[in-house]
């Protein structure tokens, strides 16, 4: 557990002084053995937990009594959880690698715009089960400030479902529903800041010190001038800098994202034992997986950039163990959009079993735009491997921008100028680039730095929204293979694949976005269109389109489904000999597929003495086709072929 013989003397000693005080005032709520499995809990994971705190918040002469107030919080929310859930923590006890089943099936998607409420999610659910889906992760559903909400991720109330969805009844009925169909629920934990309107921010405003110290505020610009010094802004189109100006209060104010953000004080114990309580609160809800939104920027500390400090590991950490505790099947997905070294950090047993993968999906699109797999090869050779119990979620794109979280050290090595190769792929996804089949948007262009990320759905990215306009056949067939060419990576590849609803019927971009006015000026609702329930209908038309990528996304599904050789996230990635074609092998006992995927717009070659180099037999199937396969010669793939050679 990591726990210096000091801290877990200390540990041993502080729970002996306040254990006492949470049996007189739990114990007798529930059944004798029921209990004590709760306490056996406590004694295991008390050590760790008080180590990460003290280290925290040890030289505050009240840390004793926040910690106690911390014991009382867990075991309430323990007693507070039902007996199903209860019992899911004991079955995830047993398989606790769960999620690295190759059953698991991904899928994202805003409420409102996939289904219009949770009534009308719950009626979806045989859709879900249709496409596969076994891990549905809903955007944020819970209250907003009205207008500009930073697409739910400035939360309001965690307790409180936005009234135009429903409430937090059928929240809770609809994770049992998902739960007895097979699909885990997940939702967001925006737990780096809150809205301007929380209850929290209104006493801040009006003028409690109490909640002023909630988050991090100052009454001139002398220290904040101090952090600018080394900080970035994130979102310079809402407001240079980090800190904006409330005249309410005459106080600066931490705002990292939008101005109506702002970032919660977790110098504060109080501050870590309310968002304990909010965590646990959405655990008993039901969902079984919480993304940790913003996790590089929890910790603030001068001299820094205030991203990726350990503290904010610590921070996680802590939270892993209180919900071990509370709710221990509850799971944590990291989502760290920073350096690829950075990443890899989170993903830990003790802090995120489960991590967006970034770095797979920024590369993925920019190997689409090279037609060459190095920067991609490179990248995932050094990066892709993760500690034995825990699982990556790849995914091609999601409610998000697209940024070029790619090392420029990785892209110096292979003889690219980082921010050069980062305009190349800016232009050539917004359509700028002469020969480009993408059709896209830029997003937070900084006119400063020339810096800028990408919006659109991944159809017309892959150039399916410019041949339907165009009326070629050809450039459809060629786009339907870019879509299932990145779905086939991330199905197979090692991990969870998550898929934006709506891309599995290739969906195209919203371009009348701009005339919802809490839409303007955020190019990311381009690819969060409403789902198109027509062209839905038109997805067993394999004629069309739709039809082509939803089944051939289907047999991807069964693909992985069917061969346990894609569970676990045990990946070896591998030179084929060609710099057109990713490759990769993946094993599960005596089981090994080679993947090849094939990022050229034209017919490439391995040669087939590179293939036997690499242990494979002169004949074999391959899995996406369906056809035995010779290679004495050499393999010849079509141009953005998919294959999964046995």
């Amino acid at each position: 557990m990591n726990v210096s013989e000091t801290h877990y003397k200390q540990s041993g000693t502080t729970l002996k002084r306040i254990w006492p005080s949470v049996e007189h005032r739990f114990a007798g709520e529930v059944a004798e053995e029921e209990w004590r499995t709760f306490r056996e809990r406590v004694e295991y994971h008390f050590p760790a937990l008080f180590s990460l705190l003290v280290n925290i918040y040890g030289n505050r002469y009240d840390f004793f009594y926040y910690i106690q107030e911390l014991m009382h919080l867990a075991a309430r929310m323990w007693l507070a959880r039902n007996a199903e859930l209860k019992g899911l923590d004991a079955s995830r006890k047993t398989d606790a690698t769960w999620f690295q089943a190759n059953r698991l099936i991904g899928a994202m998607c805003y409420v409102d715009r996939f289904a219009g409420d949770l009534a009308g999610l719950r009626r979806q659910i045989p859709y879900l089960s249709e496409l596969g889906v076994n891990y549905l992760h809903l955007m944020p559903l819970f209250k907003t400030p009205a207008g500009d909400n930073d697409g739910g991720y400035a939360i309001s109330s965690y307790r409180e479902v936005d009234p135009r969805l429903g409430d937090m009844a059928e929240l809770e009925e609809l994770a049992t529903e998902l739960r007895h169909r097979g699909i885990s629920l997940v939702l967001d934990f925006v737990f780096n800041h809150t809205a301007n309107d929380h209850l929290w921010a209104r006493l801040a405003l009006a003028g409690d010190p109490d909640y002023q110290d909630f988050y991090r505020m100052f009454a001139d610009r002398t220290i904040p001038d101090e952090y600018e010094k080394h900080l970035m802004s994130i979102f310079p189109d809402d407001h240079p800098g980090c800190f904006i100006y409330q005249s309410r209060i005459r106080k600066w104010v931490w705002a990292t994202f939008n101005n109506y953000q702002w970032d919660l004080n977790y110098e504060n114990p109080e501050v870590f034992n309310s968002m304990c309580e909010e965590m646990l609160f959405l655990a008993n809800t039901g969902v079984e997986v919480l993304r940790l939104d913003a996790v590089a920027f929890i910790w603030k500390e001068k001299g820094t950039t205030c991203q990726n400090l350990p503290q904010a590991h610590a921070i996680i950490q802590a939270f892993n163990r209180v919900a071990a505790i509370s709710a221990p099947a509850l799971v944590f997905k990291s989502e760290a959009i920073v350096h690829p070294d950075e990443v890899v950090k989170y993903i830990d047993p003790g802090e995120c079993r489960l991590s967006y993968n970034p770095q797979l999906m920024a590369l993925l699109w920019e190997a689409l735009a090279t037609r060459e797999v190095r920067l991609l090869h490179h990248a995932l050779a050094k990066r892709f491997a993760l500690p034995a119990q825990c699982g990556w979620v790849n995914y091609i794109r999601s409610h998000d921008d697209i940024g070029w979280t790619f090392s420029d050290d990785d892209a110096r090595r292979l003889g690219l100028d980082p921010a050069a190769h980062r305009r190349f792929l800016n232009d050539f996804f917004t359509g700028a680039y002469t020969g480009s089949f993408a059709s896209g948007e830029s997003f937070q262009e900084d006119r400063i730095t020339g810096d800028a990320r990408i919006a659109g759905t991944a159809a017309s990215l892959c150039g399916l929204e410019k041949a339907v306009q165009a009326d070629d056949e050809e450039a459809v067939e060629l786009a339907v293979r870019r879509i299932l060419l990145m779905h086939g990576v991330i199905f197979t590849i090692g991990g969870i694949p998550l898929i934006y609803l709506g891309d599995e019927i290739g969906m195209l971009n919203d371009h009348d976005y701009g005339a919802e006015a809490d839409h303007t000026g955020d190019s990311r609702w381009l690819h969060r269109p409403r789902f198109d329930w027509e062209r839905s209908a038109l997805r067993h038309d394999q004629n069309s389109p739709p039809g082509r990528i939803y089944h051939g996304l289907l047999k991807l599904i069964q693909l992985r489904q069917q061969h346990p050789v894609f569970s676990r996230s045990d990946t070896e990635i591998v030179d084929p000999g060609n710099p057109h074609v990713l490759g990769y092998f993946r094993h599960h006992d005596e089981q090994t597929a080679l993947v090849l995927a094939n990022f050229a717009d034209t017919p490439q070659q391995i040669a087939g003495t590179r293939l036997r180099h690499l242990g494979m037999r002169r004949t074999f199937v391959d899995l996406v086709a369906g056809t035995a396969i010779t290679a004495a010669q050499h393999l010849q793939l079509q141009p953005y072929q998919f294959a999964v050679l046995m």
